[in-house]
C-alpha cells in the first residue's frame, strides 16, 4: 500500500522561496511516475510536474523556471522560489505505477493512484 505524506507548506511573501517534501512508502521511486500538483480555493486542481522512472521531469508554463522537482531516498521535493500569489493552494504529491507517465501533465491527475493530503502554501503580497 504506497502512503505519501506531504509537509513543508506555510505562509510565505511574494518572492519567498519554499521547499516541500513528500515522504513516501509503498512505493519504488526509482520504477514509476510521480508529480506534484496543486488546487486553489474555487479551481480545479491543477499538474506542476510529473517525472518519470529515468528522473526527466516536465513542468506546467506557470511554474517552469520557478519550481523543480526532485527526489531521495523515499522522498520527494518540490522546490518553489520566486513565488507569486497565483502560487497559493494546497499542493499534493501522487504516484502511478506507469514507468514513463505517458500521460502527459495535463491528464496525469486521472492517472494517478495514489495521492498524499496535501500541504497548504500561502503567497501575500
Amino acid at each position: 500500500q504506497v502512503q505519501l505524506r506531504e509537509s513543508g507548506g506555510g505562509s510565505v511573501p511574494v518572492g519567498g522561496s519554499l521547499r516541500l517534501s513528500c515522504a513516501v512508502s509503498g512505493f519504488e521511486i526509482s520504477t514509476g511516475c510521480w508529480g506534484w500538483y496543486r488546487q486553489a480555493p474555487g479551481k480545479e486542481r491543477e499538474g506542476i510536474s510529473i517525472t518519470n522512472f529515468k528522473g526527466n521531469s516536465v513542468y506546467s508554463d506557470s511554474v517552469r523556471g520557478r519550481f523543480t522537482a526532485s527526489s531521495g531516498r523515499d522522498i520527494l521535493y518540490l522546490q518553489m522560489s520566486s513565488l507569486k500569489p497565483e502560487d497559493t493552494g494546497l499542493y499534493y504529491c501522487a504516484t502511478s505505477p506507469e514507468k514513463l507517465c505517458w500521460f502527459g501533465l495535463k491528464a496525469s491527475p486521472g492517472h494517478m493512484e495514489s495521492w498524499g493530503q496535501g500541504t497548504q502554501v500561502n503567497v501575500s503580497s
